[in-house]
Order: structure tokens, then sequence, then C-alpha cells
């Protein structure tokens, strides 16, 4: 090989240089572990941490990071990512597709409440007042971003996930700095209501993805990870039910004409 040759290859090699995976002939490596030495020791939460950590939780870490993302897999046909799963599901273009096109819909509005929560949680931490985090985000918006629900009065994930958390704190597993800024905010929020606006499940969520050390935008990404797995539930379930070009409202119902 020549001179110009090797360096143009080490040049592409240099290009897409990765610490997050090995593969050689014979060799399949994770961060460096090698994938035969954990099939069938590591579970699949353990695995999301490494990919992204680049080293193994400890399991009571591994246990609060697969209860997160448990919490978000679903959330029915009426979120959009899933119907719009569903309708894509019915045009003929491939389960991947169908999923992809769900995970697509996962933006700032419908999926980034929790990485915007852990930003918030943040702010809490930096200005050392939720306070004042509560009253600059107040400013820029009526919404908290993991706070109320339009369907649940409390979400139903909410207190178990948040007793999960409390128990990490005791046991030493996370400081429970991001849990204390959550309360925090959520009293602020509630002073004076006749009606609670509680913390939601991307609050919780979000105190989970924080109190393990994941940065905001990562949160956001798991998020993802977990609804995937619903998304593909309910495109599966629509591909199985026969029909053609599902649209948004039944062919018997037309659109109000403006």
């Amino acid at each position: 090989m020549s001179h110009d040759t090797l360096g143009q290859a080490t040049a592409a090699a240099d290009w897409w240089a990765t610490g997050v995976s090995r593969i050689a002939p014979d060799v399949i490596e994770l961060r460096g572990l090698p994938v035969q030495e954990l099939i069938g020791k590591a579970g699949f939460a353990e695995i999301v941490w490494l990919m992204l950590r680049g080293a193994l939780p400890e399991p009571r870490q591994a246990a609060l990071l697969e209860a997160a993302l448990v919490c978000s897999v679903d959330h029915g046909p009426h979120a959009p990512s899933i119907a719009v799963a569903r309708m894509a599901a019915t045009c003929g273009v491939g389960l991947n597709s169908a999923v992809a096109s769900g995970v697509n819909l996962l933006g700032d509005s419908h999926g980034g409440a929790g990485q915007q929560c852990v930003e918030l949680l943040e702010d809490v931490l930096e200005r050392g007042s939720a306070e004042e985090a509560v009253a600059a985000w107040r400013a820029r918006s009526r919404y908290l971003p993991g706070f109320g629900h339009r369907f649940h009065s409390r979400d139903p994930r909410r207190d178990p996930l948040l007793g999960l958390v409390e128990e990490a704190v005791a046991g030493g597993v996370v400081p429970g700095r991001h849990l204390r800024a959550a309360r925090e905010v959520e009293e602020i929020l509630n002073r004076g209501r006749s009606r609670p606006v509680p913390m939601n499940v991307d609050g919780a969520t979000a105190v989970v993805y924080a109190e393990l050390g994941f940065p905001a935008p990562l949160a956001r990404g798991l998020f993802v990870l977990s609804r995937s797995v619903g998304i593909l539930a309910h495109a599966w379930e629509e591909s199985q039910q026969g029909r053609r070009n599902k649209g948004p409202i039944p062919p018997s119902i037309l659109p109000t004409q403006l």
C-alpha cells in the first residue's frame, strides 16, 4: 500500500472514530465490553446506560432507569405520535416506516417536556432559588414543563416513580437535589390554587434522569426510546386489522368547511 493510500485509509478510519463500539472480524464490543459477556447477564436498561455513559450502572441505578423507561411507554392513540404511526401502518410503508413516522413527531410540544423539565430543575439549582427560576420560566410561557396534565388530575405514573426516587435518595443511590427542586417548584406552582397542578410523568422522569446524571437532551432521547415501544405496539396492532389508508377521522365524518 502506498503512502498516499495508507494516509487516505487512516483518514477514512479517523472520520468514523468512535468509542461506542468496536466491530472487527469475530469481535463485537460495546464500550469495550465483549457482547458475549453481556448477553444473558445485562438487562436492556443496563445496556442503554452502558451505551450512553460508557460503563455499566450499579444495579439500583439500572432499576431506577428501567422504572422511568416503563412509565413513558404508551399513552394511547390520542397521542399524535401513536395516531400517526397507526395511520402510517395502513399506507403500505412497512412497520419500520410507521414507527419512524411516529417517532418523528416527538418534538418540543409532544415529547420535549422531560428535557425542558430537566432544564427547569437545573435552572433552579443554578440560581439557588426556585422562586426566581419559576418566575423566569413563567415570563416566557404560561406552562411549566413537567407539571399538570390535560387528561389526568393526578398522573397515575407520578407517585410510584417518585416513591422509587425517594427510596433511592434514602439508599444513597442518587443525591436528591433535583427531587427537592421539583418539589419546590410544585409547591410554588400550587400556592393559592383550589385545583392543584401536580407534577406529571414528564416531571417525574425528568427527576429520575437528572438524578442519575443524564444531561437534559438525553431526557428527550430516553423518552423517545421508551415511547418507541408503544408506537411499535400500536403500529403492529393496526397493521393486523386490515384497514387501508386510515385517515385521522372516519370516512363518514367530513371536516367542517371554513
